[in-house]
This record gives structure tokens, C-alpha cells and sequence, in this order.
């Protein structure tokens, strides 16, 4: 059976990547949701027992070890330092304005949860980065699996209901606070708009082979440094030398310049929801959920609020806050979206890059907001 299951942990994602390349239909719907909501079922109706969490714990901790070097590589560190005006500064206060509020909401409202402190961090990783640095943190934390799905599903629901908010009537809202600054269209052509289409087309089959092997390497790295530190902080050590190392990597042009290993880093955030999704217990979920979802429905509505309060004190305009706080909330890929609602695609290319420092930082920022808060409590 554990067998079985890790096959059904690597190929399910496999498969739906596939549908989602080749049906159109399944372009609407989110792997990763799949994902979870699959090993959800398969996790609750007898088929996992006990003795198989110990697999399904061991291929969620090595997906997300793997998933690190590959979605950073593609990564340009020189392009930060382009990004010294508006767009970076907005980038920095969101992240300041989602650590705060994660903070004080823990403080205020999350003490009385077993593990609240882990709570923060988690989500000064994904209103940061993204679901990989959730990821990454839940694993560098050793966060119990029924609270970090209550955290990751609570954002899943709140999540939708902002991007709609800022798709549809944020400009006009914020407008009251925040003068819209009038852009110049540039190229907004994305950077970084990679897909699954043509994977494994001959010219690319050596260099995504190359990056799976620098990545093994980096893990192997990591992973060595866990028998020589102390056992409780051997997790979180690991993933902060993989974050470093896989940085590192790419300020070398030739893996930098790999093409689709960001693409091959979210297979294995997909392999890592399956198998966190297949420990989860619904019965649990469920009791844990109310008062985390209003844990995470504050940090996210406070965190919004302070971040155009501090943008209206540093004078940035109204779509460069909405931008950032998109790539910072949601992550790089809802930029496009948001910039053509916005009607200023001369911001795609500078929201995607604020996104991409938030994906590479979110590791960082996230475990350090964890363990102050736990020092303080």
C-alpha cells in the first residue's frame, strides 16, 4: 500500500498537469486544488492508516525540499536592485504591513491555540511568497497537518473574495485614499510566463535534467547539515540552507537560464499538497477551522488596510499598491490579471518581479516572525 501510495502521489499531479495542457476545460480549475481535495478523500475513507503517514510525511518533506531550488532558479537577483523606486518600496511595505498584523492577531486573538505561533509564520510566508513558502514553512515549523490545511484552506476561501474585490471595485474604493498615477504602457510582455506546453520536447529533456540533478545536490547538501545541528531546529536549518543555496545557484547565468524549472518546482508543490492532503483528518479540519479562518480573514483585511495607509504616507500611487499587494496576497501569476483590470499593463513586469523577491524572502520572513512570537509568548 505505501507503494500505491507514493505512485498516486507522483502521478496524480502528472495527469492533471496533462488534462490541463491538452483540455481546455481544465484550465479552469486549479491543480492544486485537486490535489488537496484528492488526498483529502483518499486520506478519509479508510484507504491511509497509520502506518502510512510516516511515507506520505517523508514524500510531502522531500517535495517541498525540491520544489525550493527549482522555482528559484529562474530567479534575478540583479533585477531587485532595478526596483528601488515605487514598486520595490510598496513591496517592502506590504511585507512589513503583513508581519505586523500577523503579530498582533496572534497575540490578540491565536494564544489559546495549540501551536498558534506556527500561525504567523505561516502566513507571513504566503502573503509574501506564495503556497511554496507555506509549504516550506509548515515543513521547517513540523506544523501539525490539520492546522496547516485549516490555514491553507481558510486562505483558499478569502483569497478568491480579494482578488475579486481588487479585479472589480479596489481601484474605486481606494481612490478615496490613493491618487492613481498615470503609466506609460511598456513592454508587458511576462517575464516569467512559463507552461507545461512542450515539456518534454527534445531540447529541453538535458537541461531540466540538469536542474532535477542540482537540485538533488542542493537537497543532499541540506539534508546532510540535519545530522549535524540539534534535532529540534534541523528542519527549519535545512530549509533555510536550501533557500540560500538555490538563491546562490542563480546567479549563475547557465541555470538561471534553464527553461521551464519553475514549471517543474510546482509539479512538486502539487506532489506535496496530495500527500499533506492524504494525512489530513476532515473531522479535525472542520473543528479546527472557525477560528483560524478568523485568524487569517484579520491578517489579510488588516494587512491590506496598513499596507495603503503606509503607501499613502510614502506617496505611492494607487496601482502600484494594488499590484504589489497582489503579487505579495496572491502570488506572481494574478499580476496579469489584475493589471489588465486595471487597465496599466506597464506593471505586469514590475508586479512579477515584487512576486518572485516575495517567493525567494517568504522563507526567510516567515520563520523568523514564528519564533519571535514564540519567544515572546
Amino acid at each position: 500500500m505505501e507503494i500505491a501510495l507514493a505512485l498516486t502521489a507522483f502521478i496524480a499531479p502528472a495527469l492533471l498537469i496533462g488534462l490541463k495542457t491538452t483540455v481546455s476545460y481544465f484550465n479552469k480549475i486549479s491543480p492544486l486544488i485537486v490535489c488537496y481535495a484528492l488526498g483529502l478523500i483518499i486520506g478519509n475513507i479508510g484507504i491511509v492508516q497509520e502506518q502510512h503517514i510516516a511515507v506520505l510525511d517523508l514524500i510531502s518533506t522531500v517535495a517541498v525540499a525540491m520544489s525550493i531550488p527549482l522555482m528559484l532558479f529562474s530567479v534575478n537577483i540583479r533585477d531587485w536592485f532595478r526596483l528601488a523606486g515605487k514598486t520595490g518600496l510598496s513591496m517592502v511595505l506590504a511585507m512589513v504591513s503583513v508581519m505586523l498584523t500577523s503579530a498582533a492577531v496572534y497575540l490578540i486573538a491565536g494564544r489559546g491555540i495549540e501551536d498558534g505561533w506556527k500561525i504567523p509564520g505561516l502566513l507571513v510566508g504566503l502573503y509574501t511568497g506564495g503556497t511554496p513558502n507555506l509549504a516550506a514553512i509548515k515543513t521547517a515549523l513540523q506544523v501539525e497537518q490539520n492546522l496547516y490545511l485549516a490555514v491553507h484552506t481558510s486562505d483558499i476561501l478569502i483569497s478568491a473574495v480579494y482578488i475579486l474585490f481588487v479585479i472589480t471595485i479596489a481601484q474605486r474604493v481606494f481612490s478615496v485614499f490613493l491618487k492613481r498615477k498615470k503609466v506609460e504602457e511598456g513592454d508587458s510582455e511576462l517575464m516569467y510566463e512559463e507552461t507545461y506546453h512542450g515539456f518534454f520536447k527534445k531540447e529541453f529533456r538535458f537541461p531540466i535534467l540538469a536542474a532535477l540533478l542540482i537540485a538533488v545536490a542542493i537537497f543532499a547538501i541540506g539534508g546532510g547539515l540535519s545530522f549535524i545541528v540539534p534535532q529540534s531546529i534541523s528542519t527549519m536549518i535545512v530549509i533555510l540552507v536550501i533557500t540560500t543555496l538555490s538563491l546562490g545557484a542563480s546567479l549563475i547565468p547557465r541555470v538561471r537560464a534553464i527553461p521551464k524549472t519553475f514549471k517543474l518546482g510546482e509539479y512538486f508543490i502539487l506532489v506535496f499538497c496530495f500527500a499533506v492532503g492524504a494525512m489530513g483528518n476532515i473531522s479535525r479540519l472542520l473543528q479546527s477551522t472557525p477560528r483560524v479562518f478568523i485568524m487569517v480573514v484579520a491578517v489579510l483585511l488588516s494587512s491590506l488596510l496598513i499596507h495603503m495607509l503606509l503607501c499613502k504616507f510614502f506617496k505611492v500611487d494607487l496601482d502600484t499598491m494594488l499590484i504589489t499587494s497582489t503579487a505579495a496576497i496572491c502570488s506572481p501569476p494574478f499580476v496579469g490579471v489584475v493589471a489588465v483590470a486595471l487597465k496599466n499593463k506597464s506593471l505586469i513586469i514590475p508586479g512579477i518581479t515584487t512576486g518572485i523577491i516575495g517567493y525567494a524572502l517568504g522563507n526567510y520572513l516567515g520563520i523568523m516572525i514564528a519564533h519571535l512570537l514564540k519567544l515572546i509568548a
